[in-house]
């Protein structure tokens, strides 16, 4: 089965899909750097495919370059890849794209969501007109315009909880209202990712939709426990030690027997993964001071209050809300807490559960949280690391785990 892929991102959602079976026709993304990121995980499935991983991983390795690396592929796959915005400048230049890469077959199914900020409950709380003017609280109309063009069996619609309350519902109505228009029967789930396998707490909306004249068993996503007793712990246990400021961004002669079950069972690594973005951001002699008060609270089963730390301590302006603005990552719960795309900011909200490491967590091991397999690179701008623009990526995405099972889900009911 065929899909699009809109708003695409870093490409969780379709990594989850093709791990379930789908092929993706194209990416529509607007950041330069997640699309290098999609053409770099375009590359992974094809060198895959033709048995030449290897190349992938001299890549990985640092042997040779991204420009390198896409040499390997088939130029038209990686303009699969369309870095524009959609919305009425750029549809029809998108659309054309899209049709260059269909070659006449069909569109089975669309995915994605429209960025989450306008919707979110955390961007409305720090906006000082509660979103109500941002323009991407209309996206879901550009949506609506690829299904009428495209008309695929069904569409996977996913955002944040918050867009059942954003503008007291209205949106909500109003996109099932143009749903149903273009001819769509609709039905919303309210899911967890860690009922999913994904050790997250990530609440979200998906929205399933299919064509009227279809008669389609929906699957009851909401139905979904999946728990295999696993803790935060086993991402994070294989992993080598870093102090902050530490670490090296290509390792290529990682071994370690520590392949745990969570890991297997997660598909989060193989013993052939080479170890990426494993470097820990620089802090303060304050700020990792506040790590560790941080870390043996939790200790005591107790979160850091920030209006309870010593004067001393307490250098932000704000002090009358966001107490919980340095949090640890607890390692012996099901679930942390959810990776957003503030991470990319600073690390405090992330710190690392091991005292002894004494920091905040690592692009891979955020990574790792959100169910990303350690052998998907997350690019920059350019052919060098960008630690913040990997980290935004990674907050922005959706859990490929928890797309594998919606995507076979689906797969399996049609």
């Amino acid at each position: 089965m065929n899909y699009i892929d809109l708003f695409a991102g870093a490409g969780g959602m379709s990594e989850g899909f093709i791990r379930a079976g789908f092929k993706p026709i194209a990416h529509v993304e607007m950041d330069e750097a997640a699309c290098f990121t999609l053409k770099t995980r375009v590359a992974y499935h094809y060198l895959k495919s033709k048995g030449q991983i290897n190349f992938y991983q001299d890549y990985l390795s640092g042997k040779i370059s991204r420009s390198d690396l896409y040499s390997k592929v088939p130029s038209h796959l990686l303009e699969s890849v369309i870095n524009l915005p959609i919305g009425p400048e750029f549809n029809t230049k998108i659309y054309k794209k899209i049709e260059e890469q269909l070659k006449g077959k069909k569109v089975d199914l669309i995915i994605g969501g429209p960025p989450c900020q306008a919707y979110s409950l955390v961007g409305r709380s720090r906006s000082v007109d509660k979103m109500v003017g941002d323009p991407r609280n209309f996206l879901y109309v550009q949506y609506a315009k690829f299904l009428e063009k495209y008309k695929p069996k069904i569409f996977v619609f996913e955002n944040v909880s918050g867009l059942k309350s954003a503008g007291k519902g209205v949106y909500l109505k109003n996109m099932e209202t143009l749903f149903l228009k273009k001819g769509y029967n609709i039905q919303l789930f309210t899911i967890e990712a860690n009922n999913f396998g994904v050790l997250q707490q990530r609440k979200r909306i998906i929205i399933i939709g299919w064509l009227k004249d279809k008669n389609l068993r929906i699957p009851n996503l909401e139905a979904v426990k999946i728990n295999k007793g696993y803790i935060v712990s086993h991402l994070f246990e294989d992993l080598p030690i870093l102090q902050a400021g530490q670490g090296i961004e290509r390792v290529s002669n990682y071994t370690t027997n520590r392949i745990n079950k969570c890991l297997k069972d997660s598909s989060i690594r193989k013993a052939s993964d080479i170890l990426t973005l494993h470097v820990a951001r620089p802090h303060t002699e304050q700020d990792k001071e506040i790590y560790r008060i941080a870390v043996n609270l939790l200790k005591k089963g107790e979160r850091l209050n920030y209006s309870n730390l010593p004067i001393r301590l307490k250098t932000h302006s704000n002090q009358h809300s966001f107490f919980d603005r340095f949090k640890v990552v607890n390692g012996n719960s099901s679930f942390s807490q959810t990776v957003v795309a503030h991470i990319s900011k600073d690390g405090h909200y992330y710190i690392h559960p091991d005292i002894k490491q004494n920091r905040s967590i690592t692009v891979r091991e955020a990574a790792r949280l959100q169910s990303f397999p350690d052998d998907f690179y997350f690019e920059g701008f350019k052919e060098e690391k960008n630690r913040t623009a990997a980290f935004k990526q990674i907050g922005n995405a959706v859990p490929p785990l928890m797309a594998y099972k919606i995507g076979h889900m689906i797969k399996i009911n049609l």
